[in-house]
């Protein structure tokens, strides 16, 4: 059985001896499959069908060193990608790369990766199984995603699509070794280290008005072309900007059943998954521009901007004196958007003034004190601790993990009530043994 390490070798082999051709043809001579051709008006039949039979050996060794050739040639090289993936296995630069493109990843403290090999070797896979992770099917029988849904606010249901573990950890090494070293604005909040839902919500207490807005099929605007402008930026070559956008990116998908299979139909152009670690941070470069102009729009009217993952947020602040310009923010907004290549949702771009409840993220901002959780939740979750302690059941949907999470989430803005709640349930976790 032939080996990846004897594929490797092999292809060593053949790099040394100036190609496959020159290859094969010495291989022929050392193994003597090599033929003299000579005419045969001369032979007898004897002699010709012994020549005949040494051209077929010939043909047939040929066919066998090429095959191996081949497959030597595919564990060092990526070939194909798939249906209307662009591919080439030469080194040749692309017009298209970014002039001094290895100084700029240097400058952005990326990890050196001038072939796929480099990138095979970083991940710690091989380059077939690189080229499995990365390669594109309109219909396939089988994804490197497992789909479920979640609830959505309006009673709708969102479609998740989580990598499988394979394709999780390359894409937590490309979050970790590149996208999250690469620069975002100072606006953006959403899955990024020190910053949170309450760093955003912070930005907006103490408002006059408060106006929030969501960006419209966020993730699948994000196309594989973008995403791979976003690694080509960062410093990447074609090849590699390449791979790494396959290996972030998958089509929406349709789930069919046919003659017993299941089939997964693409149904769109390939874009960021809703549920890949990687989705979020490259977002949040991507947005660079759009959060630098919305920054700006904001300034020049007297109001304060953040995002959160599509969550875009302005805020006029209390003191604020003059004109609040509402129009002209609204209008830019959607200007500004549509050029960055995204579109406002139509329905869900919404005004709060300090009459109402004014909330950013999930947390109530009225007022000039910090955010906090809405007052409704915590009264639900010290009653569910209250009756926990008095061993009465938890309301139908709720469970012990999901409280803990809701007192972990008030601890974030109300340190002391949170961390109240968290030592109670630590303690109906673990209740005291009576003493003997």
């Amino acid at each position: 059985m032939t080996t990846q390490s004897d594929l490797l070798s092999l292809w060593e082999a053949i790099l040394s001896a100036g190609g496959t051709d020159r290859y094969v043809q010495q291989q022929l001579t050392e193994r003597g499959f090599l033929v003299q051709r000579r005419p045969t008006d001369g032979m007898s039949k004897r002699e010709l069908a012994k020549y005949k039979k040494e051209l077929k050996a010939e043909v047939v060794e040929r066919r066998a060193l090429r095959s191996a050739a081949w497959k030597a040639y595919k564990t060092s090289h990526i070939v194909h990608l798939g249906e209307g993936v662009y591919w080439n296995d030469a080194d040749d630069m692309d017009r298209f790369d970014l002039e001094g493109a290895e100084e700029r990843a240097a400058e952005n403290g990326l990890p050196k990766l001038d072939k796929p090999k480099d990138l095979a070797d970083a991940l710690e896979i091989s380059i077939a199984d690189l080229r499995w992770l990365s390669y594109h099917r309109d219909a396939a029988t089988s994804l490197h995603y497992r789909r479920f849904t979640i609830p959505k606010s309006d009673g709708s249901e969102r479609a998740i699509w989580a990598p499988m573990p394979r394709l999780l950890a390359v894409q937590r090494w490309i979050l970790r070794n590149v996208v999250e070293k690469l620069p975002v604005h100072g606006a953006a909040h959403g899955f990024l280290a020190g910053r949170s839902i309450a760093t955003n919500a912070a930005a907006h207490t103490d408002a006059k008005i408060l106006l929030k807005s969501d960006v419209k099929d966020f993730f699948p605007s994000v196309t594989l072309p973008r995403v791979k402008g976003v690694f080509r930026k960062a410093g990447y070559r074609e090849q590699i900007a390449t791979l790494l956008a396959l290996l972030c990116t998958e089509s929406p998908r349709e789930i069919v059943e046919a003659d017993g299979k299941t089939w997964y139909i693409a149904m769109g152009p390939r874009c960021l998954p809703q549920g890949a670690p990687t989705s979020p941070g490259i977002t949040n470069v991507l947005c660079l521009r759009l959060d630098r102009r919305l920054t700006g729009l904001a300034d020049n009217v007297g109001w304060r901007y953040t995002r959160y993952a599509d969550d875009v947020t302005f805020s006029l602040p209390n003191k604020h004196k003059g004109a609040p310009r509402t129009g002209a923010l609204i209008g830019g907004i959607k200007r500004i958007v549509a050029d960055e290549g995204f579109q406002v949702h139509p329905t869900k771009t919404r005004l709060a003034r300090p009459g109402g409840r004014q909330k950013v993220t999930g947390l109530i901002t009225n007022g000039p004190g910090t955010p906090r959780v809405p007052r409704e939740i915590r009264r639900r979750i010290r009653a569910a601790v209250y009756n926990l302690e008095k061993g009465k059941p938890l309301p139908e949907g709720e469970t012990l993990d999901s409280i803990e999470g809701y007192a972990a989430y008030i601890h974030m803005t109300q340190p002391e009530l949170g961390r109240s709640l968290l030592d109670r349930i630590k303690a109906i976790r673990t209740p005291a043994t009576p003493a003997e």
